[in-house]
């Protein structure tokens, strides 16, 4: 999804066997203060995807499909701003994406998971913060590669976090550890494998293959401080349960992101991206 560590367009709901899937359990599209929380995400990286986007040509005469919406923010961008022709923006819950009148910006409700799913050829292909939540991110990834029309793009990115194991101890350090631990218990939330990015889309055909690491500042007044904090509100109960934390220790961790003082580096965003070939 568009800016948040949750993805959209992963699963059915309330389905069985999508139980410890993103929206079942943790941040349910329905729940209070979601939106918000997402778009605390979106400030902090869209402008970053915007850049990427721009510097690949994305513009008129493009048709694109953007996998894991969110609230449209990106969506939105690429007609209003960027120019392109249609924008299908496809997500498991797209409550939060606004479709246009004009047909430019159309919506679709979909298991990206789904092997039958075939929402046809773009020029663009957009994933962001949602393969890091599936199991079987690989063979996604090859089909958002097929979804790519010859001469088109495949623009994927997840979270990274270079820093959190090897940080000094602190509440903050030991909160981000075990959210990670909890969303890969409960979720299946793996970052693990995000910097073979590059190889993956080489190993899938794409030529002209670039990747970019960006780590936003962790100010007090920064959106990606709000969005962990809106993160770990939304955690609560799972993170106070943790055997990585103390009694109280997610407290102490907030208050470490309303200081200041607080000196610390937060996770960031690996994006990397591949043209198809145009005569395939």
């Amino acid at each position: 999804m568009d800016g948040a560590i949750g993805p959209q367009g992963v699963g059915n709901p309330e389905s069985a066997e999508d139980s410890g899937r993103y929206g079942t359990g943790l941040f349910t599209p329905d729940g209070e203060g979601e939106g918000e929380r997402i778009d605390y995400g979106a400030l902090a990286y869209d402008a970053v995807t915007r850049a990427r986007l721009t510097s690949l040509g994305v513009g008129p005469g493009w048709r694109c499909l953007e996998v894991g919406a969110g609230t449209g923010t990106i969506s939105r961008w690429l007609v209003d701003e960027a120019g392109v022709d249609e924008v299908l923006a496809l997500d498991r819950d797209p409550r939060f994406v606004r479709a246009r009148p004009d047909g430019r910006v159309r919506t679709m409700t979909a298991d990206v998971t789904d092997t039958t799913l075939a929402p046809g050829r773009f020029d663009l292909v957009h994933c962001r913060f949602v393969l890091m939540h599936l199991p079987e991110h690989a063979d996604v990834l090859r089909r958002l590669a097929d979804w790519v029309a010859p001469g088109g793009r495949l623009v994927v990115g997840d979270a990274i976090d270079l820093t959190t194991a090897l940080s000094p101890p602190s509440a903050y350090q030991r909160t981000m550890a075990a959210m990670w631990e909890v969303l890969r218990e409960q979720i299946g939330t793996d970052i693990t494998w995000v910097t073979n990015y590059p190889y993956l889309l080489r190993d899938l055909g794409l030529q002209e293959v670039g990747a970019e690491i960006v780590v936003p500042p962790l100010t007090v007044d920064a959106p990606i401080t709000a969005f962990w904090k809106n993160t770990w509100g939304g955690m609560r109960d799972a993170l106070d349960a943790s055997p990585l934390l103390e009694p109280g220790e997610l407290d102490q961790a907030l208050a470490e992101l309303a200081s200041p003082s607080l000196a610390a580096l937060s996770p960031g965003m690996i994006t990397s991206w591949g043209r198809r070939p145009p005569s395939s």
